[in-house]
């Protein structure tokens, strides 16, 4: 039996190959199968969205309702680091690659069902990991990528009705005179997070699923891996907002400029764009709207912050054990690892796993 991932039938991924198992390439493909895993054992996602009072709410989502299509199906196509090709008419500088395309193969070609975002993320992180079972949160660091598709999720909801998110935008624009001065924008950040939110409102039946978060539990700060180990957490492209928006609102006149701060002024920017001239040109909005820090990461956020909105019998007790993991990676997968990555080396210093 070939090195596999359970559910992974059909991958631009070739899991026999050794460098397939290494550093930033398990991160996402193992997030993506323990999905396939939770829906074979008829289990559901936890789910955050955006309430009609625009706070996170959490609910179930079947993994089937995540990926646009059934998981396990023979036609069922992984595509991963990819560019998610519905979105290529609303860019004018050519899409990023997402983590994640599901498509389904028709007649020897694929047809891309939802682009997904993978964070594998340690639960406790540093922050936590003193505070007990209870209080654990898992660290998130969100790529400039994650806030480009953030913004084509929301423009695609408004592509036959630009004029009402120019209108939303209108006000905003008439007092910011110059989107890459800090002075000239921060005075405003707060009517921005306010603009932000109506133009979500308006649309609050149609947020889809983006951010896929599985947490991998250990015991405290070890890379012991804790009996109830892994859990899938998913977040919709409107709750996202929240991890940015929310700390945006607390740190309004903090100097520099938040990273934070500032992911609200791409997504806006954006977002104006896209209803003024009908595509967005992403990577010149990333360049030019520095406010002197770089552009590595759009943000991050602590265990601090995701636990309020994560905290859930999932998140205090996960429900895939760690035994399991053997049912996930298949045919001596595990001989494969190169522990690069804390999670890699969880697998390797927990005993009697395989």
């Amino acid at each position: 039996m070939k090195p596999s991932l359970f559910g992974i039938k059909q991958s631009n991924r070739d899991f026999s190959l050794a460098q397939t198992w290494g550093k930033n390439q398990f991160n996402s493909s193992f997030p993506a199968s323990l999905a396939c895993y939770l829906h074979s054992k008829g289990l559901e996602a936890v789910y955050l969205e955006l309430n009609g009072g625009l706070t996170t709410t959490r609910k179930k989502i079947k993994v089937s309702d995540v990926f646009g299509l059934d998981p396990l199906a023979d036609d069922t196509f992984y595509a991963f680091e990819t560019a998610y090709t519905p979105y290529e008419n609303l860019v004018v500088d050519g899409l990023p690659r997402i983590d994640l395309v599901t498509a389904k193969i028709v007649k020897g070609f694929t047809e891309p069902a939802r682009g997904i975002e993978v964070k594998l993320t340690a639960l406790p992180d540093n922050q936590t990991a003193d505070n007990g079972e209870e209080n654990y949160g898992s660290e998130i660091v969100v790529r400039p990528d994650t806030i480009v598709y953030l913004a084509l999720s929301v423009a695609v909801e408004y592509m036959s009705e630009r004029k009402k998110l120019l209108a939303h935008l209108a006000g905003l624009k008439k007092k910011i005179k110059d989107w890459r001065s800090a002075t000239a924008v921060r005075p405003h950040l707060k009517e921005a997070t306010d603009v932000l939110d109506k133009i979500l409102a308006e649309k609050i039946s149609v947020q889809k699923p983006l951010l896929i978060q599985p947490v991998w539990k250990t015991e405290g700060k070890t890379l012991v891996l804790h009996e109830n180990s892994l859990d899938v957490f998913v977040w919709s492209d409107f709750a996202l907002t929240r991890l940015f928006v929310d700390v945006c609102r607390e740190s309004l006149n903090r100097e520099p400029m938040t990273r934070h701060s500032r992911s609200v002024l791409w997504l806006l920017k954006m977002l104006l764009d896209f209803a003024e001239k009908g595509k967005i040109n992403a990577g010149l909005v990333i360049d030019e709207l520095t406010y002197d820090t770089k552009n590595d990461k759009a943000f991050a956020v602590s265990g601090r912050v995701t636990r309020k909105y994560m905290k859930s019998p999932e998140l205090l007790k996960p429900r895939v054990n760690k035994s399991e993991i053997k049912n996930i990676i298949l045919g001596g997968g595990e001989k494969l690892l190169s522990p690069e990555r804390r999670f890699d080396a969880a697998i390797m210093s927990t005993k009697n796993i395989f």
